[in-house]
């Protein structure tokens, strides 16, 4: 099923099945690599990086039964820092990796609004669905009522539309007369009001397809003297400002907005390493290839080449390995 996913243009893993899958065998060599004097983290990440999720949990199960204990406490106990953050992630699935970096990122006193807005802005409608299921089962919470209790306003408003999931399903059929409406409605409910109809924004940007959102963004210059992007940065401010540019920005082309988070991330001396970690974990089994030839096209240099001048030591070693190679 999985394979055929990847030919019918669906996905663009870099992290793909690996051929002659010998779980024992990985297992076993994990093992040694663990209790070697100062933990041999070179032999872990090889393995690991270049792994199917569903593969990493069938190493992890033949690691339990040899070693007598969890791979994931044992990979706790072996690494530190980045790499030891990157590495429990690749443990999870996809979904489940989405999942608990939502509930991450509003547990304790802050919340980190960055990592929300990308997390629920960025991802399809499946990709919610999935993700609210599976946050239900880890946490025994609904993602709904975590993010409303941990939000307000017309943020919390934009956030709770999205992961109601009633976006509709692109159709064949072009229906001009709705597009021409819905860029007329957001120009009113903006640029052309003092003040701004919020509401009317969410409600068009939360439950029109993809599709239509594309062409209605196209028909709004027809109407307004900025396009949507510069009418957002007009019109509102703060978590609310960067939310609807990062819809905008995933409709438009959602590899692109990836790119860019990374290339943001690793501008200074040093890197924001947990947006690129989440970035790599959590798109590596989905378009992280996609997102390679999109930041080459609009950077000029390759995704592997920032991440190698920007990272260092087996973090780097790791992040360069799910990169899968340079362009």
């Amino acid at each position: 099923k999985f394979i055929n996913l990847i030919f019918m243009g669906k996905m663009f893993p870099t992290v793909v099945p690996v051929r002659d899958f010998d779980p024992g065998r990985d297992a076993a060599r994990i093992d040694v690599a663990i209790k070697t004097k100062g933990v041999d983290e070179q032999t872990v990440i090889d393995i690991l990086t270049r792994r199917s999720y569903e593969q990493r949990r069938e190493i992890a199960f033949e690691y339990e039964r040899i070693a007598k204990k969890e791979l994931v406490v044992a990979l706790k106990g072996a690494l530190s820092g980045s790499l030891e953050t990157l590495m429990l992630g690749l443990m999870k699935s996809t979904v489940q990796y989405d999942a608990s970096e939502l509930k991450a990122s509003m547990k304790g006193l802050g919340t980190d609004e960055e990592a929300l807005i990308e997390l629920v802005c960025s991802r399809n409608n499946e990709e919610l669905a999935e993700i609210k299921r599976v946050y239900k089962d880890m946490f025994k919470k609904d993602l709904e009522k975590d993010i409303a209790g941990d939000t307000s306003g017309d943020f919390a408003k934009l956030l709770l539309a999205l992961v109601q999931t009633k976006r509709d399903d692109p159709s064949n059929v072009v229906d001009y007369e709705k597009i021409d409406d819905d860029a007329r409605s957001l120009y009113e409910a903006g640029v052309k009001r003092k003040g701004t109809d919020v509401t009317t924004w969410i409600t068009i940007m939360s439950k029109r397809s993809v599709p239509h959102l594309q062409k209605v963004f196209e028909r709004y210059k027809s109407y307004s003297p900025y396009d949507m992007k510069e009418s957002i940065r007009k019109e509102v401010k703060g978590d609310l400002e960067k939310s609807f540019l990062t819809l905008v920005e995933c409709f438009e082309n959602r590899q692109l907005y990836f790119a860019n988070r990374l290339f943001e991330a690793m501008k200074t001396k040093s890197a924001k390493e947990k947006v690129v970690t989440r970035i790599m974990v959590s798109r590596c089994e989905v378009d992280l290839m996609r997102i390679r030839t999109e930041f080459k096209r609009q950077h000029k240099r390759s995704l592997y080449q920032t991440i190698a001048e920007h990272t260092k030591g087996d973090y780097q070693k790791a992040l360069l390995s799910l990169c899968g190679g340079d362009d």
